[in-house]
């Protein structure tokens, strides 16, 4: 509470303050960069969009930029945090494949070594075959391997998300869900987005190293590169403070539900439960891309990639490399490194330059029903990553 003494002491000021010369008066802020406009206008393209709350934060040689649009929640009508701790989702994935790298890189795995050979009587039934899917099958998701998250969200409603969001569920358990259904394709003959594949990637580093998955991505990437914001929570629900609220629409004209609390079948593994920030995601993007955290030959399998095909919710031209995506400018001339996660009320793009100098992560907390609208949010979001890496407004 202000008191009466402080309201009179700081009226005692205005004279003061009005009667200096225009040299003495405090700086107006700095006016914006044209990359800073561009990026406020992109955040807030999004959030006229439908998007809740924006959040977005570019790194350069030049120095950082950030933006944010909206509200970081729909009750308080608070701001987006600066600097605010987010899901990664499926980001999680290029932390787990840059592990399984430095394995082959230090002689203790190989990328042509088979998920039987590796984790025996793991794959097998109804057609899928352990024998026949290997290490880099798994990472570049070329395994025909069905996606188990169709089996543990029985309907897409409010109901199932608060019914189911407390559960879950042990890796083995996953991978038994989904070799229940027929492969997608032979493996090695097709590509399709897989999370069953990183849930295996998971379970072979804990029987390489004899270590979990979360305690290799803290020792090998988290610690060398000071990223004490990043988090491998496992189950546990929360996220650090500060934080933006996540809000998903379940039916057409419904409410913005709250679901901040993940549901857990989604975002309890080696496929996507990682926490962090903006600034640590940069940081490690910039790393990973630069080269210093895989030799040579591993960061070029890496690299090393196959088509997305048309329709699979990638710009054209997307390549898929193990545990990255590689995108084409849009106009023309090169391409940039990154991946993206996405969840209940949540999603978030991070991508970097090729030769690590230039780095942003965008966050868009909420997500609607309606698939054109979803769709458009997306593109927006591409836009954003696009001009901002591109440094063009």
């Amino acid at each position: 509470m202000i008191s009466r003494r402080s309201l009179t002491a700081a009226a005692a000021l205005v004279p003061i303050v009005s009667s200096l010369s225009p040299a003495a008066a405090a700086p107006a802020p700095p006016r914006p960069s044209a990359t800073g406009r561009s990026l406020q206008r992109d955040a807030d393209a999004l959030r006229d969009a439908g998007v809740t709350g924006v959040a977005v934060r570019l790194d350069t040689p030049s120095g950082t930029v950030t933006a944010r649009s909206g509200v970081g929640d729909l009750v308080t009508r608070r701001p987006v945090p600066v600097g605010g701790h987010l899901r990664l989702g499926s980001v999680t994935k290029t932390y787990v494949a840059t592990v399984v790298l430095q394995l082959v890189g230090e002689k203790r795995l190989s990328l042509d070594r088979t998920v039987e050979e590796l984790l025996p009587g793991t794959v097998s039934g109804a057609g899928n075959d352990g024998r026949n899917i290997t290490v880099r099958d798994l990472l570049r998701h070329t395994s025909g391997l069905r996606d188990y998250m169709y089996d543990v969200l029985p309907e897409y409603s409010a109901g199932a998300y608060f019914a189911g969001r407390w559960r879950a569920y042990r890796p083995e358990e996953l991978v038994a869900l989904a070799v229940r259904h027929e492969p997608v394709f032979p493996a090695g003959t097709g590509w399709e987005y897989s999370n069953t594949n990183y849930v295996l990637a998971g379970m072979i580093i804990q029987k390489v190293t004899g270590r979990s998955w979360e305690r290799q991505v803290r020792d090998r990437i988290l610690l060398p590169l000071g990223l004490r914001h990043t988090g491998t929570p496992g189950t546990d629900p929360f996220l650090p403070h500060p934080h933006a609220a996540d809000h998903q629409q379940f039916a057409p004209d419904g409410p913005m539900i709250d679901t901040t609390i993940p549901y857990r079948p989604f975002d309890s593994g080696a496929d996507g439960s990682m926490t962090g920030t903006a600034r640590e995601l940069n940081r490690f993007l910039s790393a990973l891309a630069a080269g210093r955290l895989l030799r040579p030959a591993e960061q070029s399998a890496m690299l090393t990639t196959v088509p997305v095909p048309p329709g699979s919710g990638h710009p054209e031209g997307t390549r898929d490399g193990l545990g990255v995506f590689l995108t084409p400018f849009s106009r023309g001339g090169g391409e940039y490194v990154g991946h993206g996660g996405s969840g209940f009320g949540y999603v978030v793009q991070a991508a970097a330059t090729m030769d690590g100098r230039r780095a942003v992560t965008v966050s868009a907390h909420s997500r609607p029903v309606d698939q054109r609208t979803a769709e458009r949010q997306e593109e927006i979001m591409r836009r954003l990553v696009d001009n901002a890496l591109g440094g063009t407004g």
